[in-house]
C-alpha cells in the first residue's frame, strides 16, 4: 500500500514530488514482485503435494495471489504513469519558467531603449532652444553691425556720387543699348 506524502513520520520535507513518487514506484514495483515469488512458490508447493485437500488449499490460495498480483502490477502501472507525468509536467514547468525569464529580460530593455529615446527627444528639444537662441543672437549681432556701419562717416560724398554717375546717363552707347533691348522685347 503506497505511504501518503508528508504522512509518514520518517518522511522528510526536502523530498520533492517527483522523487517522493519515484520511492512510491518503486516500493509498488517491489510488492509486485513479492507477490510474483508467492504466486511462484505456491504453485510449487501445490504441484509438491499428494494430498488432495492441501492441493485444493493451495490452488485456492494461489488464485488469490494471482489476484494481488494482478492488483499489485496494475498499481505498478500507474505510479508509473503518474511517475512519468509529474517529470513531464516538471520539464513544462521549466521551459515555462524559461520563457518567462526571457519575456521579462526582453521587457526590461524595451522599458530602456523607450527611456533613452524619451531623452534623446527631450535633449532634440534643448538643441532646437539652442539654435533659435543663436539665431535671436546672430541678429542682434547683424543688427548692431549694420547700425555701426551706418553710423560712419561715408567714403565718397554725394556730389562726388553725382559726378561719378552723371557721365554714365549722358552716353549714348547706354542710350543705343536700351533702346535695342526694348525693341527686342517689342516695347
Amino acid at each position: 500500500m503506497p505511504k501518503k506524502m508528508g504522512g509518514g513520520g520518517h518522511q522528510s520535507l526536502t523530498k520533492t514530488p517527483a522523487l517522493w513518487v519515484k520511492e512510491e514506484t518503486a516500493e509498488v514495483m517491489a510488492e509486485e514482485k513479492r507477490c510474483q515469488r508467492l504466486v511462484d512458490d505456491n504453485e510449487a508447493e501445490a504441484k509438491r503435494m499428494e494430498d488432495l485437500a492441501k492441493k485444493q488449499q493451495l490452488e485456492a490460495n494461489g488464485e488469490e495471489l494471482k489476484k494481488a498480483i494482478d492488483a499489485a502490477h496494475a498499481n505498478a502501472d500507474k505510479m508509473r504513469q503518474m511517475h512519468d507525468k509529474l517529470v513531464s509536467d516538471i520539464e513544462q514547468l521549466k521551459a515555462r519558467r524559461e520563457s518567462i525569464k526571457a519575456k521579462s529580460a526582453v521587457a526590461k530593455t524595451q522599458t530602456m531603449v523607450n527611456e533613452l529615446a524619451s531623452g534623446t527627444d527631450k535633449a532634440a528639444g534643448a538643441i532646437d532652444a539652442f539654435n533659435r537662441m543663436e539665431a535671436k543672437v546672430d541678429k542682434q549681432l547683424d543688427t548692431a553691425e549694420s547700425l555701426a556701419e551706418l553710423n560712419e562717416k561715408p567714403a565718397d560724398d554725394v556730389e562726388t556720387l553725382e559726378a561719378k554717375y552723371a557721365g554714365i546717363a549722358d552716353s549714348a552707347a547706354v542710350d543705343e543699348e536700351l533702346a535695342k533691348l526694348k525693341a527686342e522685347m517689342g516695347l
